[in-house]
């Protein structure tokens, strides 16, 4: 589809009016709660609808509004009511508090950074999802930097960025099966591949987290603890463990979390709805802004956002080099505009495959580039799935969560190393 330069920088204009009233707005205003993210979307989704031409008012919010209806954005909605009752409810009922003094009891508090690392990539490893790493651990490591008297966003940063590792990895990721799918290459082929882009980051974190201290000094009381009460959490983990989907666990976390409450009397009848109700609550201006991405993006969508984002980058490829930058800008621009990854790389696949061929990159190495680079967008991004879910578990803003995803970054770094300095070595593929 041709599109030209006018129409092709009109349609993705809505995306600009975003990112401008959010995050430069924020910044000016030197403070991250000034304006709320879910106000800078209802501005760029007006604006989109305003500049849609062609149809009249209903039109245009009806294509609004089958954006904000499709299937995937609701899907994440049930996540988060799911995710807000599950953590509310294990908050209320004492959950949270005894698995905080249990993990200061056994694990020493130099280490906890690097073993909250390490369990993040463990369990999104075993997932293969990182929205469900985020919601089992969140609420505890929050409690715990409480405790310890951290940075809140700095520690909460540290599951985001594990979180990422299985995202880009785990063999029954979304993002894994979308990617080899795409470019028509074996599972153990990309994941060998791309775990020798992304470990250095990954060693790299460890180290920074080795040599961290989350007391900065304080002095840590350790409570006895009722051991009972951390059964719901490790129900989540177990069962995400077993591959049980997300909405499952979410709901069997519920159910053990109300019946241990009852039992232990920290509940009542009345109660259980209660915090059932305040957990919905705090995740309405995610929900809402999961609805008003959802929509936006469609709009964009319809408008040729797309497709001159792939004309623009397809335009000038010259070599191996330029080709897999294309590749990479191609998904991470996509992942920018569609904010979830898996949706980015589904769009850009046949384009990146297509690129692939004819320029002599591996299927391997175009299906690493593209889950890597999409994971690095979507864990930076603040109107991310995942950061909203974490800003929204740990009541802070994405944006101060931002400057801690020292995973997520490093990856970043190391596609753009790759590409530069061609490594891993691979075999010459014969262009087609």
């Amino acid at each position: 589809m041709s599109i030209s330069h006018k129409k092709g920088l009109l349609s993705l204009s809505p995306i600009i009016v975003l990112l401008v009233v959010y995050l430069v707005g924020s910044l000016l205003a030197g403070d991250f709660y000034r304006i709320p993210i879910g106000v800078a979307f209802v501005t760029a989704a007006v604006y989109a609808i305003a500049i849609t031409r062609g149809e009249s008012l209903y039109k245009r919010v009806e294509l609004f509004s089958q954006g904000a209806a499709n299937s995937n954005i609701m899907y994440m909605v049930w996540i988060f009511v799911l995710a807000g009752i599950f953590a509310e409810s294990a908050k209320q009922m004492g959950a949270v508090d005894a698995t905080v003094q249990l993990t200061l009891r056994f694990i020493p508090e130099s280490v906890l950074p690097a073993g909250i690392f390490i369990a993040a990539c463990f369990i999104s490893m075993s997932v293969g999802t990182s929205v469900g790493t985020i919601v089992a651990l969140t609420p505890v490591v929050t409690a715990l930097a409480e405790q310890m008297g951290c940075d809140a966003a700095w520690a909460v940063a540290i599951v985001v960025g594990g979180s990422f590792f299985g995202d880009n990895l785990s063999f029954i990721s979304d993002t894994t099966i979308a990617a080899t799918q795409s470019q028509g290459c074996d599972m153990r082929d990309k994941f060998r591949t791309n775990l020798l882009i992304v470990l250095p980051a990954a060693l790299a974190t460890l180290l920074i987290y080795l040599f961290t201290d989350m007391t900065e000094g304080a002095v840590v009381a350790v409570a006895p603890s009722e051991w009972f009460r951390v059964l719901p959490y490790i129900v989540v983990v177990v069962c995400a463990l077993a591959g049980i989907n997300v909405l499952g666990v979410l709901m069997l976390g519920i159910v053990v979390t109300d019946t241990i409450g009852v039992i232990s009397g920290s509940f009542d009848a009345i109660s259980v709805f209660s915090a059932a109700g305040e957990g919905m609550g705090s995740m309405l201006e995610l929900i809402l802004v999961t609805l008003l991405a959802g929509g936006l993006m469609n709009v964009v969508k319809r408008g040729g956002g797309f497709d001159y984002l792939i004309s623009l980058l397809t335009s000038r490829i010259s070599g191996r080099r330029t080709a897999e930058s294309s590749i990479a800008t191609l998904t991470a621009l996509t992942n920018l505009c569609t904010a979830n990854n898996t949706i980015a790389i589904l769009t850009a696949g046949p384009i990146a495959r297509d690129i692939a061929s004819r320029f002599g990159v591996s299927p391997r190495r175009s299906a690493s580039l593209m889950d890597t680079v999409s994971c690095f967008v979507q864990g930076v991004i603040p109107y991310g799935a995942q950061l909203l879910m974490a800003s929204g578990l740990a009541a802070v803003s994405p944006l101060q969560i931002i400057p801690h995803l020292y995973y997520p970054m490093g990856i970043g770094v190391m596609v753009v190393l790759a590409i530069i300095f061609q490594f891993p070595r691979e075999k010459s593929v014969s262009k087609s």
